[in-house]
């Protein structure tokens, strides 16, 4: 019997594509995260939290998105908390990745199948080094969470004592380096209350920046560090992050420094911190400083279109990533400048990157525009701009909310739910899952070229 379970098994993961299993195995750490989170003991009163808000609670941990149906540091007891920590870790580094560990650790042989299984989840280009890659990721995150957790703890501790102050240390630098941006401080506040303290900033901010840089960029940072030496993409990744976060600070700083909900009552230097947090968050980190909410409305657009963004590829955060928004701006540039090349860095960039790019962007497109069709079903007595906050916040796996979550019904739970789910995976991943196309993409490369045809454009 036993013999016979395994061989199905086998012969069921042997035809599934990378694509599929990243979503079956997604799909499988949230099921037994929802498991768990039901259970009476998962919540202080004792009582189950119910099949829907357990099972939105753990979409938001695997997908590192923070968004909450419930108050996460009073609702959830200490067993609730540990269990949402441990899916946020396994969410942000890729199952995939700590499956590796496992089987590396117990000297299982790693197989090509999941070699390929490996390469897709951390959106890699080829398999050659990618155990060895693994490895990076797993203990790069241990160290960076430890380094983070010990300079939030200067401030926890004090504050809160030293068990409780140990554990909020450990439990926000897991949540920021993820990307999640799920808190303990109860009442949705997040860390308004730390607008003006520096270390919560400059670490939270740190950890945000460095998760959603992505692994392949940050080994660069500490292997290559010569900006001119780096790969292509890690320059690509940086120049991009490092124009947003400045375009960001500048306009937030502008937008919100008079307004008495948000920036309007904090000195200068808080001004300063406040808008240099705001302009790190919307890229899929989800603490806030300062009153979403009360954004003004300039500032709500631009968090939208930096949630639409999203972090860089092969990192902890979700968007259509840093890297796909570039090559589309170089794309329309050079169509622009009447160039026949797309060129980033000296470099040409190949037509399937730009295809790529493109399928991301509209696939991307055609999921926020249908999720914002369910929930204005779903939720007739939302704002339009509430929705649409809600659902790129989702899509983004940022966190962020104007305070529509809590209120949500069961069918814009699961509709969120799904928006997280495919964020967190990837619009692309997603689509050659459903079609089945990535194995006969694959198969047909160079086997034939049909007639060329021409269409008027524009």
């Amino acid at each position: 019997m036993a013999e016979k379970i395994r061989w199905n098994f086998n012969k069921f993961v042997g035809q599934r594509s990378p694509a599929e299993m990243l979503i079956y195995g997604f799909a499988l750490v949230i099921f037994l995260g929802t498991i768990l989170l039901t259970l009476p003991i998962a919540s202080v009163s004792g009582e189950s939290a119910g099949l829907i808000d357990a099972l939105f609670t753990a979409t938001s941990a695997v997908c590192v998105t923070g968004l909450v149906v419930v108050d996460t540091g009073t609702f959830w007891s200490v067993f609730g908390k540990f269990v949402i920590i441990f899916l946020i870790q396994i969410g942000g580094l890729g199952f995939m990745s700590l499956t590796t560990m496992f089987f590396v650790l117990a000297g299982k042989r790693i197989t090509i199948k999941d070699r390929l299984l490996i390469q897709s989840s951390v959106n890699m280009d080829s398999i050659s080094g990618i155990v060895k890659f693994t490895k990076y990721i797993f203990f790069s995150s241990l160290l960076i969470e430890g380094i983070g957790a010990l300079l939030l703890a200067l401030v926890f501790i004090p504050e809160y004592g030293f068990l409780q102050g140990t554990a909020y240390s450990f439990f926000h630098a897991i949540s920021a380096f993820c990307n999640a941006g799920f808190d303990l401080f109860g009442n949705y506040s997040s860390l308004t209350k730390y607008a003006g303290n520096f270390i919560i900033n400059f670490v939270i901010g740190g950890l945000v920046i460095l998760g959603g840089l992505g692994f392949a960029v940050t080994s660069d940072l500490i292997n290559v560090r010569k900006f001119e030496k780096m790969s292509m993409h890690a320059k690509l990744v940086l120049t991009v992050t490092g124009v947003l976060l400045i375009v960001g600070f500048v306009f937030f700083f502008i937008f919100e420094y008079n307004n008495p909900q948000t920036m309007g009552s904090l000195s200068l230097p808080e001004k300063f911190l406040a808008a240099f947090f705001q302009s790190i968050t919307p890229r899929t980190a989800g603490y806030n400083t300062i009153n979403t909410a009360a954004l003004t409305p300039p500032s709500l657009f631009l968090t939208m279109l930096f949630m639409f963004i999203g972090a860089s590829p092969g990192s902890t955060g979700g968007g259509v990533k840093t890297s796909t928004f570039a090559i589309i701006i170089m794309t329309v540039a050079s169509v622009l400048h009447g160039k026949k090349d797309v060129s980033i860095f000296k470099r040409s960039i190949l037509g399937p990157a730009i295809r790529r790019a493109i399928s991301v962007i509209v696939i991307a497109f055609a999921i926020v525009i249908l999720m914002i069709f369910v929930l204005l079903c779903t939720e007739p007595e939302a704002s339009f701009e509430t929705i649409v906050f809600e659902v790129l916040s989702a899509f983004g796996t940022v966190g962020l909310t104007t305070g529509l979550t809590p209120h949500l019904s069961i069918a814009g739970k699961i509709a969120i739910s799904i928006t997280m789910f495919v964020g967190r995976l990837g619009p692309l991943t997603v689509a050659y899952a459903i079609s089945r196309s990535e194995k006969r993409a694959r198969e047909n490369v160079g086997n034939f070229k049909l007639p060329e045809g021409n269409i008027m454009i524009g």
